[in-house]
């Protein structure tokens, strides 16, 4: 597996990365333990870069991470993040998201002591929250990373301004943000503004949900829990609208003898050296597939017939239920 740079402090990181949100929920002992054996996998397969949240579970997902990267500690990098409101002492999650300071540091220990580490290498602000200046949740993290605690401070779905008061107090070292073939706004205003401060880019939902894999079409049926029944890009007129997109990455996928979702990670890589994609997936198949991504090499002929047929694709539906958009201020 090649390694990337995130920002200007030099974070070297596996060029893909696996995200572990939905991992480890403690209702089901047997999908935990599948879940560690996933991820000591990836790491043999050479993946060094894992994201969780103290907001996954809560709670449950980082002390899963923990137990699984306690034996391989020196061969990892772990992001974490802070910011959503949860309870400290019952894991509820109240709703709606906080940055204060001592909110940022109750959270910051908490996560070290479910990750069973002395320093978190990765620690992102979750989400920007409107009532906390960004200079203070920035000082904080400073305080934070003299005291050893955490390495390297990024942000996630912030935007340019959020993004330059941030790195005016202390350095930020990646954004992480939603970014793929049918996610694009982040190249507007964001990505400029990542590469004049030298900040890295760690997309998630790089295969738009599962969307962009090709395995998914109109007549897909989502079980009743699955979250993308509420999003708007998942209704089937959506999917159907859609699915132009997916057609175009299967005509250069089948040149390469290769998948969608592989050329949709591979585009991604292709577009800067500093982005790093972030996916998730609970199969072994499906790792192994993503993962052949950092092998793929995409032609300039290839790249080119991409933008130039995507640009004609309008695609259609909100990422997110509105409910979901304002409460995050996205």
């Amino acid at each position: 597996m090649q390694t990337r740079k995130l920002g200007q402090d030099g974070l070297e990181v596996s060029a893909l990365a696996l995200g572990c949100m939905g991992y480890g929920k403690p209702r089901d002992e047997a999908e935990r333990q599948e879940m560690i054996t996933l991820i000591r996998h990836a790491v043999e397969r050479g993946v060094t870069f894992f994201d969780t949240a103290e907001v996954y579970g809560p709670f449950a997902n980082e002390d899963m991470v923990g137990e699984t990267i306690a034996p391989i500690r020196d061969q990892v990098v772990i992001a974490t993040k802070f910011g959503w409101d949860v309870d400290p002492d019952t894991g509820i999650h109240r709703g709606g998201v906080t940055s204060k300071p001592d909110r940022i540091r109750s959270a910051v220990e908490g996560s070290i002591k479910r990750l069973r580490i002395e320093t978190i290498d990765l620690l992102y602000q979750h989400r920007v929250d409107p009532d906390v200046p960004m200079e203070d949740v920035a000082g904080t993290v400073k305080d934070l990373i003299a005291q050893g605690k955490v390495r390297h401070f990024g942000l996630s779905e912030a935007g340019p301004e959020s993004i330059r008061r941030a790195h005016a107090v202390q350095e930020v070292t990646a954004l992480q943000s939603e970014y793929s073939l049918w996610t694009r706004e982040p190249e507007t205003d964001v990505i400029p503004v990542l590469e004049e401060l030298g900040i890295g880019l760690v997309p998630f939902s790089p295969l738009g949900k599962g969307f962009l894999t090709g395995k998914i079409d109109v007549s897909t049926t989502f079980d009743s829990a699955d979250f993308r029944n509420k999003i708007p890009r998942f209704a089937p007129e959506a999917r159907e609208a859609n699915q132009a997109l997916v057609d175009l990455l299967r005509r250069v996928a089948d040149r390469h003898a290769a998948t969608p979702a592989q050329v949709a990670l591979g585009w991604l890589l292709a577009r800067k050296p500093w982005i790093v994609p972030l996916f998730g997936t609970k199969k072994l198949e499906r790792l192994e597939e993503n993962l052949g991504a950092a092998a793929l090499t995409l032609t300039s002929a290839d790249l080119k017939e991409i933008e130039t047929n995507a640009a004609g694709i309008k695609i259609e539906g909100e990422r997110y239920p509105e409910e979901m958009l304002r409460r995050s201020g996205l």
